[in-house]
């Protein structure tokens, strides 16, 4: 093993990932971001959707939309075609996400939600895409490289959807009026919740 070179290569992962989240904000558009903003505020029901990287940080925005009191639900992309979708009703809202936009298995859930009457948020980098042409709503996520020697793993896009995601709830706390009090409700457990509920 050159042990220099994996050092090099693991170091180089922090810069990589660190200089990858200002270039994501500068395509981030606002007037998109705010709209996407206020149909989660207003949503009876939300769900998420994407394959690879992208479901395992779609599952992780459901769990952030729970945590602030907005129903939420990852609907794996294979369950969706097979009843799955049938959680969501006319004015709900799902967020899929793809960086190519082109992922197979979104599309048809896509059609599903558009003939169901659910707004459709889509996350991906292609605003060209199938997905991004047929959604209500499209943020642009912008990814410079991968931190993988071959630029091929989902790292940095992991990462920037993660940002995305956090930044959209940040923004739904303020928009929602949500307060701690209330987390402190729902999350009893922990050092995060014994924190929480020693001032109430």
């Amino acid at each position: 093993m050159n042990e220099n070179r994996a050092w090099e290569i693991a170091q180089n992962a922090y810069r990589v990932e660190a200089e990858s989240i200002p270039h994501a904000l500068s395509g981030i558009s606002r007037n998109e971001f705010m709209k996407a903003v206020e149909v989660l505020k207003n949503a009876p029901r939300i769900a998420t959707s994407g394959c690879g990287h992208s479901g395992i940080c779609c599952q992780h925005f459901a769990h952030l939309m729970c945590c602030i009191e907005r129903p939420a639900r990852f609907i794996s992309p294979s369950e969706a075609i097979h009843g799955a979708t049938g959680y969501l009703q006319e004015g709900d809202v799902i967020l899929l996400a793809s960086r190519g936009g082109k992922t197979a298995e979104l599309l048809p859930i896509l059609s599903i939600c558009k003939r169901k009457g659910i707004t459709v948020i889509a996350v991906t980098e292609n605003l060209g895409s199938s997905l991004a042409e047929g959604a209500d709503i499209v943020l642009q996520m912008l990814v410079t490289k991968e931190v993988d020697p071959f630029n091929e793993q989902g790292t940095t896009s992991f990462t920037v959807l993660s940002v995305l995601f956090d930044a959209l709830q940040a923004a739904l706390i303020v928009a929602t009026g949500f307060q701690s009090t209330q987390f402190a409700l729902i999350h009893p457990g922990g050092a995060v919740g014994e924190r929480l509920n020693q001032s109430i």
